[in-house]
């Protein structure tokens, strides 16, 4: 039997390589870009042993629901820096977790908090709420991106590239057993984005 760390660090790792995998081809094929992510995340969900998907349901798991690709959601957008402030965010199973707010980016569809992890091993955290949560998405929230475990989508100066497209649930959504920030207030935006992972 594997050592369940060790199991952590490929799926880690794994992740990391599936969005330096997106980030080269979301340039030139942005739809191309999105059909590997869906397929390498349902690989991942079906096959690998930390797989959030609870190990009972996996052989019967035939793929995770999306939206098709919409350019419409993608986004690219310069980080305000505000004064950082560090907050605690509710959580899944009733706890919170530690962040700092470091900056804010103002998109078309409304305003978003950029966080730093400020536990663990640090990172920047994009998570979010809007008119699909609790409707067609998690009522907790999605995630767009959340560097400590690989998902990033790039960076270039100041500017963060912001696609919804590939926003995707938290692990509790399938299993309890995860603990997950939820996004906060601040991050809860009044218009349905119609992109990304679906319940």
């Amino acid at each position: 039997m594997t050592d369940p760390l060790l199991e952590l660090l490929d799926y880690r790792r794994r992740v990391s390589e599936m969005y330096r995998d997106v980030r080269s081809l979301r340039d030139p094929d942005p739809r191309g870009a999105h059909q590997l992510w869906r397929e390498l995340r349902d690989e991942l969900f079906r096959s690998h042993p930390q797989s959030a998907i609870p190990p009972e349901k996996r052989a019967a798991f035939r793929g995770l629901a999306y939206r098709d690709y919409d350019p419409a959601f993608a986004f690219t957008a310069k980080v305000r820096s505000v004064t950082h402030e560090s907050y605690n965010v509710d959580t899944s199973t009733g706890g919170v977790i530690r962040f700092v707010r470091f900056g804010v980016v103002e998109l078309p569809i409304g305003t978003l908090e950029v966080l730093w992890l400020d536990e663990y091993s640090g990172g920047v955290f994009l998570p979010f709420r809007d008119a699909t949560s609790g409707k067609t998405t998690y009522g907790g929230g999605r995630y767009l991106l959340d560097t400590a475990k690989g998902a990033d989508l790039g960076s270039s100066g100041g500017t963060l590239v912001l696609d919804f497209n590939f926003a995707y649930h938290p692990s509790c959504v399938y299993d309890p057993k995860w603990t997950c920030p939820l996004a906060p207030l601040s991050n809860r935006l009044a218009v349905a984005l119609d992109a990304g992972e679906l319940t």
